[in-house]
This record gives structure tokens, C-alpha cells and sequence, in this order.
């Protein structure tokens, strides 16, 4: 069985077909600062849960859901790029 891929097509590898490479290591990256900024702040165990489970569960969820299967990292970069710049350019059709 041969199977034809247009050449517009991008492969991406992932995770489990769910979560791109790169933003597995954000992911892992940022809970691992979010988890020792949260250990030098707190220092009962149940607040330490919640206020994890708060910051990190909806960056978990935008990355796996994402923005139109956009990459995390992307929008990220967007939205820095807005924000130094925020021009609304508009166009006159003639």
C-alpha cells in the first residue's frame, strides 16, 4: 500500500500523537521553575498542590489543546511581538 503525501504537508513529531517535542520540554521547563518558586514561598504541602495545579494546569492545557494545533512556543513569540509593537495595520482595497 503506498501512501501519497503533498508536498505542502509538514510531519511533526509528537509525544503519543498529542504534544510536540518542544513543547514537552517548555512544559517540563516551566513546572520545574513554577515548582521551586512555589517551594520557596509556601511552606504548607496543600497550598503548595493547589497553587501548582492552578499556574500549571492551564499552560498544560493550552499546549496539548493549543490555539488551531499551534505550537506553544509560537504564540508565545506572538505575543511578545505584540506586545513591543502593538500597530494595527490597515489596509484601503482599491
Amino acid at each position: 500500500m503506498k501512501f501519497i503525501f503533498p508536498q505542502n504537508y509538514r510531519f511533526k513529531n509528537k509525544l503519543l500523537g498529542i504534544i510536540d517535542y518542544s513543547t514537552l520540554f517548555f512544559n517540563i521547563i516551566f513546572a520545574f521553575l513554577l515548582f521551586g518558586f512555589i517551594n520557596l514561598i509556601f511552606k504548607n504541602i496543600n497550598l503548595k498542590i493547589f497553587s501548582f495545579i492552578i499556574f500549571y494546569f492551564p499552560i498544560l492545557l493550552f499546549s496539548i489543546i493549543g490555539f488551531n494545533h499551534e505550537n506553544i512556543l509560537y504564540i508565545i513569540i506572538y505575543l511578545i511581538k505584540y506586545i513591543k509593537n502593538k500597530k494595527l495595520y490597515l489596509y484601503n482595497k482599491k
